[in-house]
């Protein structure tokens, strides 16, 4: 069910969400966080409800998506609210801000968070440069950017690390999980010795790729090389062995590594509503996503 109301108030919305509710069957028990979507003149913004439908199915929730993209004229909210199959298992509240009402987003979404529920704050296109402060992003205890498609993954990343605080993370990071956690257990098996060099490989544009050297120069307490190449690969030296780990175009992947027979395993590149699940599913300070950031400073991007 998909209810336009033009030119209306945040009262006149709260009301037909009730109406809605009893009309519809749909209600708010068991909806566990307040998704907030900040949308931009370069979101396709029916991509990412459809992302939060997705990932509703795992994280119950209301999704409010606000979209500010037209600050010219006279103040003006116009809203739609969709429930049952075109939700997912949220409730959806698109908020569009018009002329001046654009520039206090966070006044217009007060109204409607979830009561002693998490607030969640998504930005599926261009983040603010510090999303903290940003706000948006100060109603929220977590605070998701997107780095997959930036243009230039080292300055974006360099800003993430330089205006973190506690319950940031991005997208990016979820799209390597699979990596870590196979490399993880490659590194539980024998010989384990001392990790002496490390060297990742892959497209320059892929964030997730300086992240994961970053994870690397930031656990193993060793400088990182971040190489350029088609094929992404990551390769770990430990005083003679060797540990090597690929993915070609075919999306499988190929571990190696000294004295042990090789390894495949598919990795399929994770979509948007898969990446968004994981990062619901723990709303505290990711830690490890912070040693990811700040060891970028020990990562050496080198020719080829």
């Amino acid at each position: 069910m998909i209810v336009d109301l033009p030119d209306t108030s945040t009262i006149e919305i709260s009301k037909k969400l009730v109406s809605v509710r009893r009309t519809g069957g749909a209600v708010t028990l068991g909806r566990v966080l307040t998704l907030i979507i900040d949308i931009d003149d370069d979101t396709d913004a029916e991509a990412a409800i459809e992302a939060s439908n997705a990932a509703s199915r795992e994280h119950p929730c209301r999704v409010i998506v606000v979209d500010r993209r037209d600050s010219r004229g006279e103040a003006t909210l116009n809203a739609q609210i969709r429930v049952g199959g075109d939700a997912g298992a949220s409730e959806v509240v698109v908020l569009d801000l018009i002329g001046p009402l654009a520039a206090h987003p966070h006044a217009v979404v007060t109204p409607f968070l979830l009561p002693d529920t998490p607030v969640v704050t998504w930005w599926p296109g261009r983040a603010p440069a510090n999303p903290a402060d940003n706000r948006l992003g100060r109603l929220a205890s977590r605070r998701i950017t997107d780095g997959r498609t930036v243009t230039d993954p080292a300055t974006f990343l360099a800003d993430r690390a330089a205006g973190y605080r506690p319950g940031d993370t991005d997208l990016a990071w979820a799209a390597i999980t699979p990596w870590r956690a196979m490399l993880v257990s490659a590194l539980d098996r024998p010989p384990h010795t001392a990790v002496t060099g490390a060297r990742v490989s892959g497209p320059r544009h892929i964030a997730g790729l300086d992240l994961f050297a970053g994870w690397l120069a930031g656990e193993l307490g060793i400088p990182v090389d971040r190489g350029t190449s088609e094929e992404m690969s990551v390769r770990l030296d430990r005083g003679g062995a060797e540990l090597l780990m690929s993915v070609g175009d075919s999306g499988v992947g190929v571990l190696r590594s000294t004295g042990h027979p090789d390894g495949r395993a598919a990795f399929a590149r994770r979509s948007t509503a898969e990446c968004l699940a994981e990062e619901l599913r723990r709303l505290d300070a990711d830690e490890v996503y912070e040693v990811a950031l700040r060891g970028l400073s020990a990562v050496r991007f080198v020719t080829g």
